[in-house]
């Protein structure tokens, strides 16, 4: 008789996805948080800052669409 103690069935790739989101969702919170409190001490610097906010989104983002990928990438076919 053969013991299983758990079956996998679909794709783990999607629930490393959701893992993975957390991250990026953290980073574009902390982003977002720093420029307005920048923008409350120091009004007259929200255009420069809103530039780094908008990298730093980007950046923040980029890292969830690599998330996204490469489940899909280097996942194993069946």
């Amino acid at each position: 008789m053969m013991d299983v103690l758990a079956e996998i069935n679909g794709s783990i790739g999607s629930v490393g996805y959701g893992i993975a989101t957390i991250g990026p969702g953290i980073g574009v919170g902390l982003v977002w948080a720093a420029y307005i409190q920048a923008t409350a001490r120091q009004p007259e610097s929200a255009g420069l800052t809103r530039t780094y906010a908008f990298l730093g989104f980007a950046l923040a983002e980029a890292l969830a669409l690599i998330g996204f990928v490469a489940p899909l990438v280097y996942g194993t076919g069946a």
